[in-house]
């Protein structure tokens, strides 16, 4: 279980002294047990810890995206080296160039006409490929698509 895993590896990072993973871990493992403790249930599944993971690396590149926008290198850094972190523990994510076929297919499966489908795309694509792409680059590629029909 994920969950197994991720606790492990907590563990191992304490003891190697791995001072950012420790600290990433353990916010990690707390956001986890309040979702837990939210849902009164025992124990995440494996997709509930992956719920949870996908929304920390969002506020990760949120938090990225500002401090750069900022002035603030060293922070933009700390929050990248956290994010790549729990991206560990994700799928691999599929990149623009396997996502293109995809994102093509569904606008002629939908039989999309323009950016008023976008929905309509953006619903199918990530029925076809699940967990395995980041929505944010599923939505710019959708977009790119529609804007050239």
């Amino acid at each position: 279980m994920l969950i197994d895993t991720i606790s492990r590896d907590y563990i191992q990072a304490m003891k190697q002294k791995e001072a950012v993973k420790v600290s990433t871990l353990s916010f990690l493992r707390a956001q986890m047990k309040n979702v837990q403790i939210d849902l009164k249930i025992d124990r995440l599944t494996d997709e509930q810890v992956q719920e949870v993971i996908k929304k920390q690396v969002k506020q990760r590149r949120d938090s990225i995206a500002q401090y750069e926008k900022g002035g603030r290198p060293d922070l933009a850094d700390r929050e990248t080296q956290e994010m790549n972190i729990l991206l560990a523990y994700l799928p691999a994510q599929l990149g623009e160039a396997q996502l293109r076929p995809v994102v093509r297919e569904a606008i002629q499966a939908v039989g999309a006409q323009g950016m008023k489908d976008m929905g309509l795309v953006m619903k199918e694509v990530l029925s076809r490929v699940g967990d395995c792409a980041d929505n944010r680059v599923v939505s710019e590629l959708v977009k790119k698509e529609l804007a050239e029909l």
